[in-house]
């Protein structure tokens, strides 16, 4: 069996070391992650029996596949410090915002690379991740696509700059759905509700909706097909999606999404420079 190293042991990384646990893609014993903490160190050892250590080289001499999941601006350091360490025919993962596959191999040299942007709900094993192979073999992408849906979900993009896109719809897109919950609470109290209860009926309802939704893509039905089923004629559903309509809500979301889209690659030049 292979043998994986996650470089960085924080919330994303210990929600992709359990997934790959519990879908059994790799034993504890295959397992390394490395961090400057060692009281993180410590838990994850405890709670998992996996290997841990301070020195990124040495889990860079042991795993097959490296994944990167630290803070962008802490990268350039750290490729710098593993650089040369490297197994032949290792896959390097990177799940860095921001980090063009490009920078990396810069440092690391002709590497295999695929360049993940996961989601925060692979925190409870609903993640969406988009996945871009810039030079990793089909075995090795399959096995960056394993990784990714031991937490979720996960699609290849063909173009490197779409990944910014999929940073846009599903990188942030948590966020989107939390705020209208937040908007939506807010309005239950104004109309009378207590905000516990406003919360128990936001927090249901989208969990809900986004329950019927995935049962109704497997039968081919698209959320705008749900909307249309759900909304009667000059009904109460109908009155509140007009004013959503009146608002421009469609114009809203472009303008939204292209910003993250646009804000993405203005890291991605930072980095550069």
């Amino acid at each position: 069996m292979k043998t994986i190293g996650f470089i960085g042991g924080g919330n994303m990384a210990q929600a992709l070391l359990e997934g790959v646990l519990k879908a059994s893609l790799f034993k504890a014993d295959n397992i390394w992650v490395s961090d400057v903490r060692p009281d993180r160190l410590d838990e994850l050892k405890t709670q998992y029996g996996i290997r841990t250590t301070m020195d990124n080289t040495e889990l860079t001499r042991q795993a097959d596949i490296v994944l990167l999941s630290i803070k962008p601006q802490v990268m350039p350091n750290v490729l710098k410090g593993i650089a040369g360490t490297l197994k032949p025919d290792a896959l390097v993962i990177s799940i860095a915002a921001g980090i063009t596959t490009a920078s990396i191999r810069q440092i690391l040299g002709d590497v295999q690379i695929v360049r993940v942007m996961p989601n925060t709900p692979a925190l409870v094993s609903a993640g969406a991740s988009g996945l871009y192979n810039a030079s990793a073999t089909q075995e090795n992408l399959k096995t960056a696509l394993d990784v990714c849906a031991s937490v979720g979900k996960a699609i290849v993009v063909e173009n490197e700059t779409l990944i910014d896109a999929v940073t846009a719809v599903s990188g942030s897109g948590p966020a989107y759905f939390f705020l209208l919950m937040e908007e939506m609470i807010k309005a239950g109290v104004s109309l009378g509700l207590t905000e516990a209860d406003a919360k128990i009926l936001v927090l249901q309802t989208a969990k809900g909706a986004a329950l019927l939704a995935e049962s109704a893509q497997e039968k081919g039905e698209d959320p705008a097909v749900l909307r249309q089923k759900v909304t009667s004629p000059g009904g109460t559903t109908e009155a509140a999606l007009k004013v959503f309509v009146q608002e421009e809500i469609s114009e809203m979301v472009l303008q939204a999404l292209t910003a993250a889209r646009d804000r993405g690659r203005e890291l991605s030049a930072a980095f550069k420079d």
